[in-house]
């Protein structure tokens, strides 16, 4: 659990992914798509990429990636960033945050 609140205090918009992944793939599209700049961490190219793999599972997160937080809170995954951007909450949080400028 410290190493995910480690990666991501004091920053907007954070996600979790490996390189592999194409649903965080889409979902990190869609964010970046309303100029939102993320802070990208990718699992399997992390050293302790397994031990952050296992605090997110902890966190409920199954499967782990995407794992997105905004303003340094856990929304979810996929389905959850989805769901937001459908109910029209998706930017009002993100410039909340601060992850977006406009």
């Amino acid at each position: 659990m410290d190493a995910v609140n480690k990666l991501v205090e004091q920053k907007p918009l954070v996600i979790f992914t490996k390189s592999s992944c194409c649903i965080s793939h889409s979902v990190m599209q869609l964010i970046s798509g309303y100029g939102a700049n993320a802070t990208i961490y990718e699992l399997d190219n992390m050293s302790n990429g397994q031990e952050v793999e296992k605090a997110l599972q902890r966190l409920g997160l199954r499967p782990s990636v995407p794992a997105i937080f905004i303003g340094q809170k856990l929304v979810g995954g996929a389905n959850e960033i989805i769901s937001l951007q459908v109910q029209g909450r998706l930017v009002p949080m993100l410039k909340e945050a601060g992850a977006l400028w406009v």
